[in-house]
Order: structure tokens, then C-alpha cells, then sequence
């Protein structure tokens, strides 16, 4: 059976805008991104939100549900009381374009920045060998979705603007790890974190793992080990004497 839900929907661009308020038929098993796709068809055709897959794999449909930042498509409708208000907002970190959607080009730039992946020089293609534990160390960071809602709820930008140009983010950050770990890379990423991409500011809150749609522990596996390296770069009397007599 169906019923009448109330939503507040912010609508509006970069230089304002307010919430809206709406009444619109929900039916069993739907996600909040169908509501949002039932009041463009029947009430709001130009609300403005963006989606591609609807299978929790794309990453395009970030916003906030009642202040909480994830995947529309994702956000059950039978996690909320048939009276209570569901209010839906752009994700709070990055500039909004129109009513749900976001410029993220932030993240462009910053993935941008990282270093790719480097093999030694004299290891040819079809040479490459690895052992499986090395493979699973870093396979859970490589089901990342973009959806940059660790991006969006880390409050080292959240709060921060002008934190920006300084701090990678709990995704890119966690890239740096990944490639960090691989045992066939290598470049030497750890000053990168550090002095270029803000891993200092990361106070390990754990809240870019929360709302994490692929459960990946972005902060206990890939950014507290990172913080371990360049410690002990930085801090270990015998790390740092081998790099001065053994700099590669």
C-alpha cells in the first residue's frame, strides 16, 4: 500500500535558494531517488539532481537525507516513519550548480595531482608479479565508487573552505595509500602527503568511513598506516639515517 509522504527539497543555484516543500506518493520498496524522480514527473520538472546507474555503483546521486550525507539510491524509504518530513539537500561541501546538484571538480583537480602508478623501469608489461596478500591489502580501496561523500563529510573542508588547496581528502589520500602499498611502485609518496596534500590535517574521526557506501575502512586501513610511514620517514632516527646514506 502507498502513501502520501511530506518532502522539503532545496531548490535553488550558487547565489541562494530555499526548501521546498512537498506531498508525494510513496510505494513499498522504493528509494528516495524514485520520490525524487516521481515529483519531477508530476510536480517539479526542472528539480535538477544527478543519477546515472541507480544501483548504488555509479556514485552520481550523492546529496544529504535529513542532514545525513548518501547515495539516493541507496536511502531506503522504509528506514522513515510514514509522518515523518524527509528533507533532501545538495551535499553541503561543494558548490552548487542547481536544486541537488554539485560541482565536485574539486576532486578532479586534486586526483589530478597524485603521482600515478610507477613500476620500476626495468620491469616489462606481462612481467609483473604479485603475492595475493599483497592484492587484497589494496583491493578494498579500488571498490570506490567517486561518489565523494567522504569527501563531502570530512570536516577539514566541510568546515574549512580555505583548506581546499592544501588537503587531498579521505579519497585521495587513501589513492596515495593504495599506491603506496603496492610492492611493484616505486615512488616515494610520503613527502607528497604530508607537505603537498594535507595529511597532517586528518585527525582520524572516522566519519569519512561512515558514510562509506562500499564499506571500505578508509581511516584504519589506508590513513592511520599512512601516517605510520610518514612518521616513521620523519621521526625514526634509523629510517632517517638509512635515507640519507641510502636515498633513492
Amino acid at each position: 500500500m502507498g502513501y502520501d509522504a511530506k518532502f522539503r527539497v532545496w531548490r535553488g543555484d550558487l547565489e541562494g535558494g530555499a526548501l521546498q516543500d512537498f506531498t508525494v506518493l510513496v510505494n513499498e520498496g522504493e528509494v528516495v531517488l524514485d520520490i525524487i524522480h516521481r515529483l519531477q514527473a508530476t510536480q517539479a520538472p526542472d528539480l535538477a539532481v544527478r543519477w546515472n546507474c541507480k544501483a548504488g555503483k555509479c556514485g552520481s546521486c550523492s546529496a544529504e537525507v535529513n542532514g545525513r550525507p548518501g547515495l539516493l539510491c541507496m536511502t531506503r524509504m522504509s528506514t522513515f516513519t510514514q509522518d515523518e518530513v524527509i528533507t533532501v539537500t545538495p551535499m553541503r561541501t561543494f558548490p552548487v550548480v542547481k536544486d541537488l546538484v554539485t560541482d565536485v571538480s574539486y576532486n578532479y583537480e586534486k586526483a589530478r595531482e597524485i603521482p600515478s602508478f610507477t613500476p620500476p623501469d626495468d620491469l616489462k608489461p606481462g612481467e609483473y608479479r604479485m603475492q595475493q596478500v599483497d592484492v587484497a591489502r589494496s583491493q578494498e580501496f579500488r571498490k570506490c565508487i567517486e561518489c565523494f561523500l567522504c569527501q563531502n563529510t570530512c570536516h577539514v573542508v566541510r568546515d574549512h573552505e580555505e583548506n581546499k588547496q592544501s588537503f587531498a581528502g579521505p579519497r585521495f589520500l587513501m589513492r596515495i595509500a593504495e599506491l603506496e602499498m603496492h610492492p611493484l611502485d616505486v615512488a616515494d609518496r610520503t613527502e607528497l602527503a604530508q607537505d603537498e596534500q594535507g595529511l597532517g590535517f586528518c585527525n582520524i574521526t572516522k566519519c569519512c568511513t561512515e558514510v562509506c557506501p562500499e564499506h571500505i575502512k578508509i581511516t584504519d586501513n589506508a590513513l592511520i598506516p599512512l601516517k605510520e610511514r610518514v612518521a616513521d620517514r620523519k621521526y625514526d632516527p634509523l629510517v632517517w639515517l638509512g635515507n640519507k646514506l641510502f636515498r633513492r
